[in-house]
């Protein structure tokens, strides 16, 4: 219950706040207060649907893996994203699973779950925080299918917007790509409308600095190491093609080609680069005319999605300009957070299950409460300890309870102790404890008094067999079980109902 909120109370916070603090400008107070957007950062949701595991519509098994899948996504938003309180929402693409190949109807089943999942109102909208969006392969997928089933772009649109735009946040400029169009066929109406709009960015004056917002990373040479963060291995460049007519549309790709990615450096000129797409986390360092240029791929926030490390990205973008009209020379500061890993919780869930059971199923229905039978163990445990440490003094009082002393006088008056052992085959340890105290011998007619009454005690106890077996008090063995089932039955219903509230 508590584990989603570690990252925003403990290993997560916004990158400007460790920052030092700005130079002076002609500020008010005579000096200067940098001043940051929250923006956080999503990639790859990817939510189930029958195109994941090819189970059947509808099926059990799919309604199962979906409800888990998105409560466990629903968590990760509202319990370690929004605690941060962004201003600003980027979500990456790859919103659904088998966009593409979902009817209208599973299309907008999907979308409803969405907007649950991420707290978005009927309309699609937060109602204080500002939601961007850019699609991915799994949403229109590649140039190879938008020549078959057209619908999709649309679809798309309708539901999340335009494709490829220009937004600003801060005193930063966001530009938003249609990644899966860049390698298509020059002539493609929806290839030449996303490098028309490239060519018009890049004819503006940057004036701020640019954030490139792609769904696909840029091109990297095999093998490329990816940082600390990644937790799987690299996969290199694949491109898959198929022959449409006279030309061969791209059905799958891992990175924009090479030619295409030289070309957005050297045109957006971007400060910093944003992906998904992989489902792992990968940062590296791209070389472009303008200088060095970082590009954080972020990992899926979904556990089912081959990473079982989900992540999200914490954006501190600058608000404010120094006094010649520049930018701060920190202007986009990045963290990456880690959510927990959702198998681990699951396996603590089934220790602390078959744990509950134990106790509900074995503990015990008397009318002894639980306070009292923890004061019972306390009381056993300082007896064993008391038991232990006094065990050489009872070893003594042992070996002397053994012997008894008789008093002798010699010849000249004196009086002397001697140590005896006592008579064993006469007298009977039952005897000794009965008439028997320290170093004093009983007289035998006291012993035999002391027989008596045990001998009367013995014939009361063999008497009526009424009188000797107590009647039984408690409850049926069948009413005890009907019992411990029900009290389980509601316990486990407790706990069901707080889990998935």
């Amino acid at each position: 219950m508590f584990s989603f909120w570690l990252p925003p109370f403990f290993s997560c916070s916004w990158p400007h706040l460790h920052q030092r603090s700005s130079p002076p400008s002609t500020a008010g107070n005579g000096s200067y207060q940098a001043d940051y957007v929250k923006v956080a950062v999503i990639a790859d949701p990817q939510l189930m649907d029958r195109t994941s595991l090819h189970l059947p519509s509808k099926s059990l098994a799919l309604e199962i893996a979906e409800f888990y899948t998105d409560l466990n996504m629903r968590r990760s938003f509202s319990a370690s994203v929004l605690p941060f309180k962004p201003d600003v929402i980027l979500f990456l693409g790859d919103y659904f699973d088998g966009g593409p190949s979902l009817s209208d109807e599973e299309w907008q089943e999907s979308f409803t779950r969405f907007k649950h999942i991420f707290g978005l109102n009927a309309q699609g909208k937060y109602t204080n925080i500002q939601a961007y969006y850019i699609p991915g392969n799994h949403d229109i997928g590649y140039g190879g299918l938008h020549s078959l089933k057209p619908k999709v772009i649309q679809r798309y649109e309708e539901t999340f917007g335009i494709r490829n735009y220009k937004f600003a946040v801060g005193k930063v400029d966001f530009i938003a790509v249609d990644a899966q169009t860049l390698d298509g066929h020059p002539q493609k109406h929806l290839t030449s409308q996303t490098w028309e709009f490239v060519r018009n960015v890049s004819v503006d004056d940057a004036v701020h600095p640019r954030v490139l917002l792609t769904h696909i990373p840029l091109y990297r040479p095999d093998n490329t190491y990816c940082g600390p963060d990644r937790t799987s291995p690299i996969i290199n460049q694949r491109i898959s093609r198929t022959v449409h007519g006279n030309t061969n549309d791209i059905t799958y790709q891992n990175y924009v080609s090479k030619d295409s990615s030289k070309f957005l450096l050297d045109s957006i000129k971007p400060k910093l680069i944003l992906s998904g797409h992989d489902h792992d986390q990968c940062t590296i360092t791209h070389e472009s005319k303008t200088g060095p240029v970082n590009e954080h791929t972020l990992g899926t926030i979904s556990w089912q999605q081959g990473n079982l490390y989900p992540s999200f990205m914490l954006l501190s973008v600058s608000n404010s300009a120094l006094p010649n009209g520049s930018i701060p020379q920190e202007a986009l500061l990045t963290h990456l957070c880690y959510l927990p890993m959702q198998t681990h919780i699951y396996i603590w869930y089934i220790v602390l299950y078959v744990l509950t059971l134990l106790a509900l199923l074995l503990w015990p229905t008397s009318s002894t409460s639980f306070w009292h039978q923890c004061w019972s163990l306390l009381g056993y445990c300082k007896q064993g300890i008391a038991s232990i440490l006094s065990r050489s003094e009872t070893k003594e009082k042992d070996e002397d309870a053994n012997y008894e002393y008789e008093m002798m006088w010699d010849a000249e008056g004196s009086m002397h102790l001697v140590k005896k052992p006592l008579n064993t085959s006469i007298v009977n340890s039952n005897e000794r404890s009965l008439g028997e105290r320290g170093n004093v011998v009983m007289r035998p007619t006291a012993r035999k008094n002391t027989a008596q009454e045990a001998d009367q005690s013995v014939n009361v106890d063999m008497g009526d067999p009424l009188t000797r077996i107590p009647p039984r008090s408690g409850k049926s063995m069948t009413k005890v079980i009907i019992q411990r089932l029900l009290r389980t039955i509601r316990a486990l219903v407790v706990i069901a109902a707080i889990s998935f509230r």
